[in-house]
């Protein structure tokens, strides 16, 4: 490794109607790590996320994504060079079944599906391509302990349940680092405890994390760096020990104000 972070952002900025949402935010995350970004409400990180992931596009400011600029592109183009995110509210399809919605996850370069109609010259390459996303899925499945649920329509699952799948889909393309936008919102106990556990045996294997989770013991306990916003800038960066005794972050979280 040359020290590159796995994702670096630079003095990215975005405001909505006069409004500033993300004010000058810089921080990097180090690959193979699990990171926590936490906040008050409104502290901006949801728009961070969709300024990274490509859902929104900075007023000013850059994305890096080990080290190269990622800035304003495509969601779709994001994921491609493999960075992928997964949302608060779970979005799969809850008219198809689980298996279903695994297959409609990988995309080809191109940003199309391989449900996509192909001349005859390539149908057999694509017919490959589908048994190795097949393969895959069981993989998936098998890992996050739902594949007794793939004939399941996914708007039957429980709360819990969209949430493995939704971690199960982003994985399908294998990415370098996931965003999780509070991945435990209204998950109950023991499906926390195996996302956990399922996160924690990912990290193992060499994937990066930046995670955003309003369970603040949740992320002190779990990632070994934290970073805290505050109205839009970086308020506090270090690890677990040293955020919770940092005075300014306890100010925030209490309603002060900061200096």
């Amino acid at each position: 490794m040359d020290g590159t972070p796995a994702l670096a952002v630079k003095n990215l900025r975005k405001t909505f109607g006069g409004i500033t949402a993300v004010d000058g935010t810089s921080f990097a995350v180090e690959a193979g790590k699990m990171t926590g970004l936490i906040g008050p409400n409104g502290a901006g990180k949801s728009t961070t996320f969709n300024l990274i992931t490509g859902f929104n596009r900075p007023d000013s400011g850059q994305v890096l994504l080990n080290g190269d600029d990622i800035t304003g592109k495509q969601p779709y183009e994001i994921a491609d060079r493999g960075l992928v995110r997964t949302f608060q509210i779970a979005r799969e399809l809850e008219e198809m079944t689980v298996l279903e919605n695994m297959m409609l996850g990988p995309q080809h370069q191109s940003g199309e599906s391989l449900w996509r109609a192909v001349t005859p010259g390539v149908r057999s390459s694509v017919k490959r391509d589908e048994e190795k996303v097949l393969e895959r899925v069981w993989e998936m499945l098998d890992f996050f302990d739902i594949a007794h649920l793939a004939e399941e329509y996914a708007g039957n699952l429980s709360g819990g349940q969209r949430k493995l799948l939704e971690l199960a889909r982003a994985l399908m393309t294998d990415p370098d680092i996931l965003l999780l936008d509070e991945p435990f919102a209204g998950v109950n106990p023991s499906l926390e405890n195996r996302l956990l556990e399922h996160v924690h045996e990912l990290r193992e294997q060499g994937y990066t994390f930046l995670l955003v989770e309003h369970d603040i013991d949740l992320i002190m306990e779990n990632c070994s760096r934290v970073l805290v916003l505050h109205q839009g800038k970086l308020l506090a960066d270090g690890e677990p020990a040293e955020i919770k005794a940092d005075e300014r972050v306890i100010e925030a979280y209490l309603g002060g104000e900061v200096e």
